[in-house]
């Protein structure tokens, strides 16, 4: 569309920042997208498993929104670190 991604090479090597735009966008706009559907409101937390459970709890009370731990939920994910998925110590 703006001719700077004619190629797959080309897409590869900007998708990490076309994401990161992306991930700033809804982290400003508090994910509204996502709420469209997915209201804190609306969560049963007592029908979520307990890893979940405590992450949404823990995230709301730190004013997270949704990107800030579902990257890569819609699209799959450019080469980043992170630390969805990594083992984790129990609190």
């Amino acid at each position: 569309m703006l001719g700077s991604i004619g190629t797959a090479e080309k897409l590869t090597a900007k998708r990490l920042a076309m994401a990161r735009h992306e991930w700033d966008r809804m982290k400003a706009t508090d994910a509204c997208e996502c709420r469209n559907c997915h209201d804190y409101g609306y969560m049963d937390f007592a029908e979520q498993g307990r890893r979940a459970n405590r992450a949404h709890e823990q995230g709301f009370s730190e004013g997270e929104t949704c990107i800030d731990c579902h990257k890569g939920i819609a699209h799959s994910l450019p080469p980043i670190d992170q630390a969805i998925g990594a083992v984790t110590v129990d609190r």
